[in-house]
């Protein structure tokens, strides 16, 4: 795309996305760390990837046999 565009071109779109950033509000990232360290702490205790699934509702859990390679 930029390929077909002049340099005058590109600046313009360019100039219009830092006009559009400009008004975007902007945090210290010490304090998105902080939230994002909350939100996962939060989320830590239900998380089945963490504490595992229970194994009367693992359909993958159990003597069903196995595949053993020697």
């Amino acid at each position: 795309m930029a390929r077909d565009m002049s340099d005058k071109e590109i600046l313009k779109m360019e100039l219009d996305q830092l006009k559009k950033e400009v008004d975007t509000p902007r945090t210290a990232v010490l304090t998105n760390c902080a939230e994002t360290i909350a939100f996962v702490e939060e989320r830590t205790p239900n998380d089945q990837l963490i504490k595992g699934v229970a194994d009367d509702k693992n359909p993958y859990k159990g003597d069903k046999g196995g595949c053993i390679i020697t």
